[in-house]
């Protein structure tokens, strides 16, 4: 039962982030800050690609964790370091969250549900758990 606490509190999370506190208008203050130590003379049309990019990495890194989280669920103590079936269930459970999570920001004031948003979502799940089977297999040698 424990296996399960990480996954659904990083889901409550990802709802907490998808909500107007982490809109674009109140992360880009922050970011521009940390894109600036970095550069400051960075124009304002690079600020503007980079806060883009920092936003989409940000969707990409969290549902990858998501899904590590849950493979690890599903894998709950069993010797058995891979599976691909669990690695599905896992890869459907980021799938379907990714959805809901754009559904759930289209009713949000200042945010908007995006297709894009939920492919790059399910594009970081399948790079974690690409990453993961690589992983086993490079253990297995």
């Amino acid at each position: 039962m424990f296996y399960w606490l990480p996954p659904l509190l990083w889901m409550v999370a990802i709802f907490f982030f998808s909500t107007d506190y982490f809109s674009a208008n109140n992360t880009n203050g922050l970011t521009v800050r940390i894109l600036l130590w970095f550069d400051p003379q960075m124009s304002i049309e690079h600020l503007r690609q980079g806060h883009y990019l920092v936003r989409k990495a940000a969707h990409l890194t969290v549902y990858a964790i998501l899904a590590l989280l849950l493979l690890r669920a599903f894998r709950a103590g069993s010797l058995r370091r891979w599976d691909w079936r669990r690695a599905l269930y896992a890869f459907f459970i980021v799938s379907i969250y990714a959805l809901l999570d754009e559904y759930h920001q289209s009713f949000t004031q200042s945010r908007s549900g995006s297709p894009d948003d939920s492919f790059i979502d399910m594009t970081g799940g399948s790079i974690a758990l690409l990453g993961a089977w690589l992983w086993s297999m490079w253990r297995k040698a």
